[in-house]
């Protein structure tokens, strides 16, 4: 299953990795990719929406939401 999620204040490839091992850290075995033009987090696993959510955010980064 992949979800797409809207992130606020990425900016770099630093900002991409950070939120990347943040989200495999609370859900592993998933994969996440990250589209810094847009702001998008891709998600390919099972990973609920909340605990993308927390990751995010324990990164430092606003979460806006599924866009899926």
């Amino acid at each position: 299953m992949q979800k797409r999620y809207k992130v606020d204040g990425m900016s770099c490839g630093g900002c991409a990795a950070s939120v990347t091992k943040a989200i495999l850290a609370l859900a592993p075995g998933v994969q996440v990719q990250v589209q810094l033009d847009g702001g998008l987090v891709i998600v390919e696993g099972a990973a609920d929406e909340a605990v993308v959510k927390q990751a995010v955010q324990n990164a430092g980064f606003g979460f806006a939401g599924a866009l899926d």
